[in-house]
């Protein structure tokens, strides 16, 4: 078994008897997957990617246990430490580690995204929250302006909610 399917288990007990947070981040996880080979990622930063996708919403619980929220604020302060302990256990590479807790602790924001894979875990993350919250075809397009930048994230999310070439 690879590093990969050895996270998502991980993820899957981690999230124990919540299948919607288990169904959110097997979406993320597909849509971050498909994006980042669109845009040709190397083997590190896909493998970094894939990996933050599914630990992306760690954080999740303990801010709920802490605070009684789960804000994204919350998800960012509480998510890396959670998810440091989570990949340390799975004996990943240290950098990867680093840079995966990087992407847990900012995916809820959006300014001065310069990386490839952070920008990929936020497109992916917005293809999912945009359904799952039933959002507007009008809040589809608003975030296809505000947020996405790949070639391929913005084509998917296009097709997904039916949105006019921008």
């Amino acid at each position: 078994m690879d590093a990969t399917d050895r996270i998502f288990l991980a993820m899957i007990d981690y999230f124990a008897n919540d299948p919607k947070r288990i169904q959110h981040l097997t979406k993320v996880h597909a849509f971050a997957r498909l994006i980042g080979r669109e845009e040709q990622l190397d083997a590190r930063t896909q493998f970094v990617l894939e990996s933050a996708a599914l630990v992306h919403d760690i954080g999740i619980r303990p801010a709920e246990t802490k605070f009684g929220s789960c804000s994204g604020a919350l998800q960012e302060q509480e998510g890396p430490a959670e998810a440091r302990r989570l990949l340390e256990n799975l004996d990943i590479d240290p950098d990867v580690v680093n840079r995966v807790c990087f992407l847990v602790g900012h995916h809820h924001t959006y300014t001065d995204i310069h990386d490839p894979d952070y920008q990929i875990l936020v497109e992916a993350d917005f293809l999912v929250n945009l359904y799952e919250d039933n959002e507007s075809k009008h809040a589809a397009s608003a975030a296809l302006r505000r947020i996405f930048r790949t070639p391929s994230g913005s084509r998917i999310c296009k097709t997904m909610f039916g949105l006019e070439e921008e």
